[in-house]
């Protein structure tokens, strides 16, 4: 008889897939990596902004010596930069080693074994991840041209839900919920049940969709924002992300927080990054240029795409239910790597990270290649 460790409920999760790799796609298929183009995993094309890479060198250089010992665990001056930034004290900020730590902290703080958590169909698989890790009950609401019901999130809310996770933009549709709206139903939860509102994709918003969700938090003592570096600031290697919040819910982040879950050099670069304003808006406007190319090839293909306000678009490429997973695989052979979205629920869809100028385009020459009759 074999034994079986560990709850049921965490034998049930399925482990959570990344974009493959270039060097492994390179092994598999027989390429050259300095070929393969990867827009698989919505970071940013540009890179890390160089403002980060000297402050890294600069760090490193003048920590070698120090380099052996634990950071600081406060992050202070990192916290200091992002309190003056956003207006809000210290102690609003909590640190995490990329922002699906923030939503799994999030998650194991406000959420009991056998709570629910109301999230919607179509976003991101952390959600779920975290709710199963728990053993607590998934509210998952069905979603309205692939993106998020609020009124059903609202009405689904029942007496034992603790937490909901809204995405703005959402990952993997880009689907953008409107400010008013937004905070609309936020004011509608009630007080008991946190919301994170997840804003891993924000920087790329254009200007006249933005809104000021710190300023909710201080309205709203429920409320959570969770930001990424990795995104829109290059930095995805480095894992650092953060979550903003009034101080009963940080406090309760960093009961659980791990000590020292954000290292020197990531906080160096982060700082550095974070008053790189020039470095932001070049990779908006890139973002927006891709989108631009990307979206007017697919309109000339004949292929329906999710309107996006996200660094990605999703397409679909097929009408029957192999079809994500055997045009990605067409692509991989030929050195192009996205993400097939079949574990959304999506398996006709690929969602493509927009990336530079030449990486788009040979994208859409290979998606030309795989689409073709045989």
């Amino acid at each position: 008889m074999t034994t079986q460790f560990g709850p049921t409920y965490v034998r049930a999760i399925a482990p959570y897939v990344a974009g493959k790799p270039i060097s492994e796609v390179a092994r598999e298929f027989g390429l050259d990596e300095a070929r393969i183009v990867k827009l698989a995993s919505n970071e940013n094309p540009l890179g890390m902004p160089e403002s980060a890479r000297r402050a890294i060198l600069q760090a490193a250089a003048q920590a070698a010596s120090e380099l052996g010992r634990y950071p600081d665990s406060n992050a202070f001056e990192l916290k200091a930069a992002l309190a003056a930034r956003y207006d809000v004290p210290p102690e609003w900020i909590t640190l995490g080693n990329g922002s699906n730590d923030i939503l799994e902290m999030a998650a194991h703080a406000f959420v009991e074994h056998g709570q629910s958590i109301v999230y919607s169909q179509y976003s991101f698989a952390v959600y779920a991840l975290a709710t199963q890790g728990l053993g607590a009950r998934h509210l998952v609401t069905p979603a309205v041209k692939y993106g998020h019901d609020l009124d059903a999130m609202l009405a689904a809310v029942a007496e034992d839900t603790r937490l909901i996770f809204v995405a703005n933009p959402n990952n993997p549709t880009g689907t953008f919920i409107d400010g008013a709206a937004l905070e609309a139903f936020i004011a509608k939860v009630p007080p008991h049940v946190v919301v994170v509102l997840d804003e891993a994709y924000t920087e790329y918003l254009a200007a006249d969709k933005r809104y000021d969700s710190i300023a909710w938090v201080r309205r709203y003592p429920n409320l959570l924002v969770s930001r990424t570096f990795s995104k829109a600031y290059g930095l995805a290697g480095l894992r650092i992300g953060f979550a903003i919040a009034q101080p009963e819910q940080g406090d309760l982040l960093n009961r659980l927080r791990q000590p020292f879950n954000v290292n020197v050099l990531a906080q160096a670069a982060a700082i550095a990054a974070l008053g790189d304003t020039a470095f932001l808006e070049q990779s908006a406007a890139l973002n927006a240029d891709g989108y631009r190319t990307l979206t007017a090839a697919f309109e000339r293909m004949g292929l329906e795409y999710v309107p996006s306000d996200g660094n990605f678009v999703l397409v679909r490429v097929g009408t029957d239910d192999q079809a994500g997973e055997r045009v990605n695989l067409e692509l991989l052979k030929q050195g192009v790597i996205v993400r097939p979205v079949g574990g959304y629920g999506l398996p006709q869809w690929l969602r493509v990270t927009i990336g530079l100028a030449e990486e788009n385009a040979a994208f859409l020459a290979a998606l030309e290649r795989a689409l073709a009759p045989a």
